[in-house]
């Protein structure tokens, strides 16, 4: 399929994204992803690998379309974030004050 990501055309597939991102470490998740094969990859790290060009010159809204469009997941921050553990107000009062809590 044909994508415009910062003013350029692109011609990408499903398979040519797949090989292109086929051995590329991802980096730490901060924002919004993309999950390509079994791993979870910062969409801005996807679009530069993909495109090419430098992250500044290109939103992460951009590649996000484009790679829904080709079938990739790219799930929101909320549901990649980890489960917090919630502390009673004797634990959060020790945490704060940076003694362990023992009762």
């Amino acid at each position: 399929m044909r994508f415009v990501i910062a003013r350029f055309p692109f011609d990408l597939t499903r398979s040519g994204v797949l090989e292109s991102m086929k051995g590329v470490k991802p980096e730490h998740v901060t924002g919004k992803s993309v999950i390509i094969g079994r791993r979870t990859y910062p969409v801005k790290q996807v679009g530069q690998v993909v495109t090419g060009q430098d992250r500044r010159d290109f939103s992460a809204q951009e590649v996000l379309r484009a790679m829904a469009q080709l079938g990739f997941t790219c799930p929101t921050p909320s549901q990649t974030a980890t489960p917090t553990r919630l502390l009673s107000p004797f634990q959060q009062a020790s945490a704060t004050l940076g003694v362990p809590a023992t009762a």
